[in-house]
């Protein structure tokens, strides 16, 4: 191709021949030659014209179409990105091409292609309508008012509708929103209207004769779009055109709820996504325009309430069942709830619309059994928002906001009634006590308290003893899986109420139900254990290490045999329970070992091909909690786990799994801190590795390989003495204090080489220091910056002193020492936070006022009150008082561990060290007791600074200061 002209058709259709071919390398070509294209002035045009051409292949067409719409959503209006920094737009002369071509194409093209064309007007009319083409609105409706063909009637319906569809996530306050709506209701809302109801009479007209079938569904299917339409165009306000003409609206949709059409007709559920969009039409109007609507409102819960009676349970009238429950629900918590208050009406809704929807149907089993993933989802993760099972509970607690004891005794009546069925037929009707278990769990609420409770319908204690714990208890684990899985999550959702003694009691059960065939069951067994162990009783956790240590070994075998049964080898709610378990347990040699063959078992697995991003967290986490809870308390263990997870973990690094490098260097730095001095060879190699400028060059590796270098620096700091490995060091500080999103990544390497080596090892590099922190300082001024320098030069006085401190920078320009306290560190000493930072920036702050020259000379009279008062400030002030807003730079979550492509283990954590720790306990007893020894050298000299420098308030904490530690500043 030549990228410097229009695209030939030939050439751009060979490409797309080529794009859909089987074989690998001339999908591979061609996919490189339509990259290259796309800068090619007139590519857009070039796929439009192809994809609008009745001569091209049909599967080319459509190809270049979804191409089309691509690359305009790429350069309609580009923003650079990592990939693409500087994207190359489409040139204004080619936009206007394409907006005056883009309708007509699309109305004469085949329906799978004017699809793709349509999404393509979307993602153009997103940017530039209204404002910048004013022609579109015009001309959809010069077309719509024209076409007789409900095929083009439909493509201009659904280019309406995606354009739209956008005011119905806006807010009423944005004015711009509402000068945009209201171009769009003057331009469009009396056509949709005609359109609307001359549809209707054509189905009318049809329906008197007879009807042709193809043709019917394309009315319907015009009658869904009108209806979204009529959404989106009522979603920010109840526009005046609409209000005026709400009868006619109303008339047509009571009249699709309660036609019943031919079995031929309705066969094909297009009738029943008219009445779903009207119901959902319905319940807007219900939340925001309640009083315009509600002489309406009557009638159509009894249209909406009879049309579900009759509703079947067929899965193709879900979203209809839904949304007709939705819109009911919606009235049973308004004013006008008296609807429901008819007592022969309540019973009807209930046995009639709630329960029936709430019964386990053939499709739920289908997929409980063939797709586990979508169940759980649905069914314990709250995805389920959408399901007959959930929204029929939805109806019934609307309707229990007004009318409780109703409710309650239906309900608790039903519950009874479907337990009995059971006990009759166990194997038969073991439905009727799934349906009772969903009832309970369902209708449950939280308490403020925390926990659940069954609202108004069961004593849970009660229910679990003569429901749940039977199931639980029964000896064959896939008998009735669906029941079992109901019985685990029952225990799962209540077991804040659940007795700790019952509980561990029927602790070595729910681990039975870990090796069930069922997907579900053993899931829900491991959320079950999981859950339970994170349980808290007044802050505490209620489950200990002791508690479940009687049946440890036996958990972790389950586990591990879970993670081993068909389509659960990557199961993350197993590797989450784990993760959990081994996280609280006291894990001996005889768990510990085996534990870590199968988490590397697992990981060996894992790394053949990467494919769930939380399993394979949760995974590692895993490794780092046993890690963490074995190694460090029996450091026998410490070489079986080497000889285990070195191999795997070198692998990930030699095979380049790039998203593994984070966890992989975290798990290392965890080996690093609990082995002790001499580290092995295969440590050091690691080291040498881990200097390596090479290893540094990937983002979301950083954070880790600061944590892995943090931990070599604090074992083996005299191993920087060797081979230059220091210049090494100070060369990734430079590198990372170089830019702003790991600028604090580079100072947490400089505190841990000055915390961990003696200023003798450090001297000849200090100069280097100083020279890259304060061209950095004087290049970008950010807060963020500036507390941690503040923090790093508190570090090097507390450590090595303050003349070394004063000395090592004024060396790089005479008196820096003090115009870096000037501008600097005084003016933003309030600003920093943490105990362990505060605690060291004020100790260094204060021996600076009571040792440094550059503050005890007389001529820094003002410099030592401004300090003395920023001291204060920092001690006596509340953080939210004294910290101002950081506005310079976002927050990218400087701290380590932090970082938008980094997942952090929490089991791998270190808790960062206090370098005072067994020096100074109280940072405000050492100030005040420091300025009452200086002041008793220089009697008379500090008050006089302290009333001419120090803020009033500052006195009166000054003053409280030294009552309560009992010193006195002469």
């Amino acid at each position: 191709m030549n990228p410097g002209g229009q695209v030939p058709l030939e050439t751009l259709s060979l490409c797309f021949v080529n794009s859909l071919s089987p074989q690998p390398e001339p999908r591979r070509r061609a996919e490189e030659e339509l990259s290259r294209a796309a800068d090619s002035p007139g590519f857009s045009l070039s796929l439009l014209h192809l994809a609008s051409s009745p001569s091209a292949d049909d599967q080319v067409r459509h190809a270049a179409a979804v191409h089309f719409k691509n690359h305009l959503r790429a350069r309609w209006a580009p923003a650079p990105s990592d990939q693409n920094p500087n994207p190359n737009p489409i040139s204004p002369p080619e936009k206007d091409q394409i907006k005056v071509l883009l309708v007509g194409l699309m109305l004469s093209s085949p329906p799978r292609v004017r699809s793709q064309l349509g999404e393509a007007l979307a993602v153009v009319s997103a940017h530039d309508f209204p404002r910048s083409w004013p022609g579109l609105l015009p001309e959809l409706v010069s077309s719509l008012r024209s076409a007789t063909d409900y095929a083009a009637i439909n493509g201009l319906l659904a280019a309406a509708n995606s354009i739209f569809k956008r005011f119905r996530t806006a807010f009423s306050s944005d004015n711009a929103v509402r000068l945009d709506l209201k171009y769009c209701l003057d331009g469009f809302a009396a056509p949709l209207l005609e359109v609307f109801l001359r549809t209707a009479r054509g189905i009318e007209a049809a329906m008197a004769s007879a009807p042709d079938a193809a043709l019917l569904r394309q009315m319907f299917e015009s009658q869904h779009l009108c209806c979204r339409i009529f959404f989106s165009l009522n979603s920010v306000e109840l526009p005046e055109f609409f209000e005026d003409h709400m009868k006619e609206w109303m008339a047509e949709f009571k009249a699709y709820l309660s036609t019943p059409y031919a079995p031929p007709v309705e066969a094909d559920g297009t009738v029943d996504t008219v009445r779903a969009a009207i119901c959902e039409n319905l319940e807007l109007y219900m939340r925001k325009n309640e009083e315009e609507f509600q002489a309406y409102l009557g009638d159509f819960v009894s249209s909406v309430y009879t049309l579900l009676m009759t509703s079947s349970p067929s899965s193709s009238r879900d979203h209809l069942t839904v949304t007709a429950i939705k819109f009911l629900t919606t009235v049973s918590t308004s004013v006008h709830h008296a609807l429901f208050g008819n007592p022969e009406v309540l019973p009807q809704i209930c046995q009639s619309i709630v329960f029936p929807n709430i019964r386990v149907r053939d499709e739920d089993e289908e997929l409980f059994e063939m797709n586990y993933v979508e169940y759980i989802r649905r069914d314990i993760e709250g995805s389920d928002a959408d399901t007959r099972r959930r929204i029929a509970c939805e109806l019934l607690k609307g309707i229990a906001v007004n009318y409780k004891e109703q409710v309650m005794a239906i309900t608790s009546e039903q519950i009874q009634r479907m337990l009995t069925a059971y006990q009759v037929n166990t194997s038969e009707n073991w439905k009727e006590k799934d349906c009772a278990i969903y009832l309970v769990v369902s209708l449950a609420i939280k308490k403020p308290t925390g926990g659940m409770e069954a609202a108004y319908l069961v004593n849970v204690e009660s229910f679990f003893t003569s429901a749940i714990v039977p199931e639980l208890q029964s000896r064959d684990v896939n008998a009735a899986p669906m029941l079992k899985a109901g019985a685990l999550k029952f225990f799962t959702v209540f077991r804040s109420q659940i007795p700790k003694q019952t509980s561990i009691l029927l602790l070595p059960e729910v681990i039975r139900f870990l090796v069930s065939e069922s997907n579900v069951v053993h899931s829900y067994a491991a959320n079950c254990i999981e859950k339970m162990l994170l349980v808290k009783d007044g802050g505490q956790l209620r489950y200990a290490a002791s508690d479940i240590a009687p049946f440890l070994l036996a958990l972790m075998t389950n586990l591990f045999n879970a993670l081993r049964l068909p389509d659960s080898q990557e199961n993350p709610y197993v590797m989450r329970c784990i993760m959990r378990v081994l996280a609280v347990a006291e894990v001996g040699h005889e768990v510990a070992v085996p534990c870590v063959a199968g988490l590397v078992s697992v990981l060996s697995e894992v790394c053949k091909n990467p494919k769930d991003p939380i399993f394979n967290h949760y995974l590692f986490e895993a490794i780092a909690a046993l890690i963490r809870r074995s190694c460090e308390k029996d450091q026998t263990l410490v070489r079986i786990f080497e000889e285990s997870l070195f191999p795997a973990l070198q692998s990930m690094l030699v095979n380049d799994i790039a998203e593994f490098w984070p966890y992989a260097f975290q798990i290392f730095a965890q080996l690093v801190e609990i082995n002790s001095p001499p580290l092995s060879p295969s440590y050091m190699q690691l080291f040498q590795v881990l200097l390596s400028p090479e290893s540094w060059k990937r983002p979301a590796s950083v954070p880790a390989l600061v944590r892995l270098l943090s931990s070599y620096l604090k074992k083996v700091p005299n191993e920087l003495n060797n081979e230059g490995r220091l210049s090494q060091v100070l060369g990734i500080f430079n590198n990372l204090i170089s830019t702003s999103s790991t600028e604090e990544l580079g100072f947490y390497v400089l505190n841990t080489v000055v915390e961990n080596l003696q200023y003798e090892v450090l001297a000849p590099y200090i100069s280097h220091v100083w020279s890259a922190l304060f061209t950095r300082l004087q290049a970008r001024q950010t807060m963020r910056f500036v507390k941690a320098l503040i923090i790093f030069m508190s570090l090097v006085l507390v450590k090595h002193g303050t003349a070394i401190l004063v000395d090592s920078v004024n060396a790089i320009q005479p008196n820096l020492f003090r115009t870096i306290l000037e501008k600097f560190w005084i003016p933003n000493l309030k600003q920093i936070t943490g105990f362990t930072e505060v605690k060291l920036t004020a100790t260094a702050s204060t021996r600076l006022l009571c040792e440094s020259p550059v503050l005890l000379d007389s001529s820094a009279a003002e410099l030592s009150g401004k300090m003395l008062d920023s001291v204060v400030t920092l001690l006596a002030r509340p953080e939210d008082e004294r910290v101002e807003e950081e506005l310079d730079v976002p927050d990218i979550g400087g701290t380590i561990g932090q970082s938008s492509a980094f997942a952090r283990l929490h089991n791998a954590g270190k808790k960062d060290g206090d370098p005072l720790e067994n020096i100074i306990k109280d940072p405000k007893q050492f100030f005040v007791t420091s300025l009452a020894g200086l002041s008793s050298v220089s009697p008379g000299k500090l008050p006089v600074v302290i009333e001419k420098y120090m803020d009033a308030t500052n006195k009166v904490a000054l003053d409280e200061l030294c009552k309560i530690y009992n010193c006195r500043i002469i």
